[in-house]
C-alpha cells in the first residue's frame, strides 16, 4: 500500500484528514475493508457530506479521477471545491 505510513501519520496529526483505503486487486491478509474500485456508493459512505463544504483532492489515473470528481459532484458537491491532479496515460 503505497504512502499508508505518511497517510496515517498526516491523519494522527489533523482530526480533519479522514483516509478510507480500498484495493482493487489482492487484499492483504486479514483486510477488512472496501476492496473493489472507487464508485459513488463508496463515497457516499466515505465522504464528508456537501453542506460541510469539504474541500476535495483527487488524484490518480486520468479515468479515475474522472470518475470520482462526477461522483462528487453527482452526489452533490460543488465543482469548485473538487480538485484534481491526473497522471499517467490519458486513455486517448
Amino acid at each position: 500500500m503505497f504512502y499508508r505510513d505518511e497517510l496515517n501519520r498526516l491523519a494522527g496529526e489533523d482530526e480533519t484528514i479522514e483516509i478510507a483505503f480500498t484495493f482493487t486487486r489482492e487484499t492483504p491478509r486479514g483486510w477488512t475493508g472496501f476492496h473493489r474500485r472507487i464508485d459513488r456508493m463508496m463515497l457516499a459512505e466515505v465522504a464528508w457530506p456537501p453542506d460541510e463544504k469539504p474541500n476535495i483532492y483527487v488524484c490518480g489515473p486520468t479515468p479515475m479521477v474522472e470518475a470520482a470528481a462526477a461522483s462528487f459532484v453527482e452526489l452533490g458537491h460543488a465543482p469548485a471545491m473538487v480538485k484534481t491532479e491526473r497522471f499517467g496515460p490519458t486513455g486517448e
